[in-house]
């Protein structure tokens, strides 16, 4: 377990479902250096750490129910809150950040802390190969968004991050608020970095650390632009909470503004281009049916 400062200790959560070895391999790599706490969403009667081969220095918590990422990064974040730390690590099952990755982050954000700026969240530009390397850092504009490169030895102001590899000052955890659990799994990072900003805190990217990380399924690629693919129940689920979150009134309006203009495009890409798109469709219809009814939460 590292310790930044007096009072800024860092700890990880891992969200587990179904893990298979790497995953456990990973975690366990990971607690040689931040205490580790992994929240495991596998259905199912109860493991045990030790059934899994996790280390006993990890806390490990079964759901033997799915509930969902935003309730399984709260369970983690709020295990370590009551345990003292001040600052946590999120991560997927498949992530393995780099040891200057898991140090640096916590050392920038304490520096922060020291100077009593309001930094609710730091974290990597992240690398997916399959769409074309590093991601850019992005900013809300109206009908667009803005692409900022991840070039430059200082930290970028950016509205969002994705979960994995990102950093959380848990000074603020209370004043923010947790994930929101009706989402279940989409857009749970976007809406925390969306709510924490409206409420006047900091999103910072750090440019020179990257997270090797890969978004949905085998991406496709249409008029020369690269897009995640997913199932048709993860379009449901992105359907449903991109119209729940244009509902709600402290969301960006350019956010808002770009999500209208590219819904059309993404509807149409996810009905056509997958096997049995009409599947997709469908599901995604279902989505938005029940974001204007109001109906979160797990779908079933």
């Amino acid at each position: 377990m590292t310790g930044l400062s007096e009072g800024m200790r860092t700890g990880c959560v891992v969200v587990f479902y179904r893990p298979d070895q790497a995953c456990i391999d990973r975690a366990n790599r990971l607690s040689l250096v931040h205490h580790v706490v992994a929240v495991d969403n596998t259905e199912g009667p109860a493991t045990t750490a030790e059934t899994l081969g996790l280390s006993a220095e990890i806390t490990y918590l079964p759901n033997c129910a799915n509930l969902g990422i935003a309730t399984a990064l709260n369970q983690g974040v709020n295990r370590l809150i009551s345990e003292g730390f001040g600052a946590a690590f999120l991560f997927d099952q498949d992530s393995e950040p780099s040891e200057a990755l898991l140090l640096q982050l916590p050392e920038l954000l304490a520096g922060y802390v020291a100077r009593d700026e309001r930094v609710a969240l730091i974290g990597p530009a992240y690398d997916d190969a399959r769409l074309g390397g590093v991601a850019p850092f992005v900013r809300f504009r109206y009908f667009k968004l803005q692409r900022i490169a991840p070039i430059g030895d200082q930290p970028i102001e950016v509205d969002f991050l994705i979960t994995s590899g990102s950093c959380v000052n848990l000074r603020y955890w209370s004043d923010i608020g947790p994930m929101d659990d009706e989402l279940f799994i989409d857009f749970v990072d976007l809406e925390w970095c969306a709510r924490a900003r409206h409420k006047g805190f900091r999103v910072l990217g750090v440019p020179w650390l990257t997270l090797t990380h890969e978004l949905g399924e085998k991406p496709v690629r249409v008029l020369g632009r690269t897009y995640p693919m997913h199932s048709a129940l993860r379009h449901y689920y992105l359907f449903r909470n991109t119209v729940a979150l244009m509902l709600r009134g402290y969301m960006p309006c350019n956010w808002k503004s770009t999500e209208l203009v590219k819904m059309p495009g993404r509807l149409l890409i996810y009905s056509l281009l997958p096997p049995q798109g009409g599947s997709h469709l469908k599901m995604a219809f279902k989505g938005m049916w029940d974001a204007v009814r109001g109906r979160m939460g797990r779908l079933g």
